[in-house]
């Protein structure tokens, strides 16, 4: 089964450092990449997605808010989100969602923990 990793970040250029840091940990990973929430919801409604990576900051709904609709239809799904805002607040607020909160600048390092955590999660699920 190839797990399939949601990317959704309104930069294209940060989904392609995300991608590549995926790529470099889990190889076999199939990466689909998303614009904007909406984009998101629309292609979690459309396809199986194992794992969601999210950026913080877009301008038609926040990572968090993403996160809260992902989760509630997907409560067993691996989910970070990634920001540059690194206040209290925020950790709490995505920690308080079951997700992972990732600091920006995103590398390789930095996914890691998420990345090897979710594949856990997956082959305990899947067994």
């Amino acid at each position: 089964m190839t797990v399939k990793v949601l990317v959704v970040d309104d930069s294209k250029l940060a989904r392609i450092v995300a991608g590549k840091a995926i790529a470099a940990l889990q190889p076999d990973w199939a990466r689909i990449e998303a614009a904007s929430a909406d984009e998101a919801l629309a292609i979690v409604g459309a396809d199986h997605i194992d794992v969601a990576i999210l950026d913080f900051n877009m301008p038609d709904k926040d990572g968090l808010e993403l996160a809260a609709e992902l989760r509630a239809s997907h409560p067993t799904m691996p989910i970070a989100v990634i920001t540059a805002n690194v206040q209290d607040e925020i950790i709490a607020k995505v920690r308080s969602l079951n997700a992972t909160f990732v600091p920006k600048p995103v590398t390789q390092e930095a996914l890691s923990g998420f990345i090897s955590g979710a594949a856990l999660r997956l082959k305990k699920a899947s067994t």
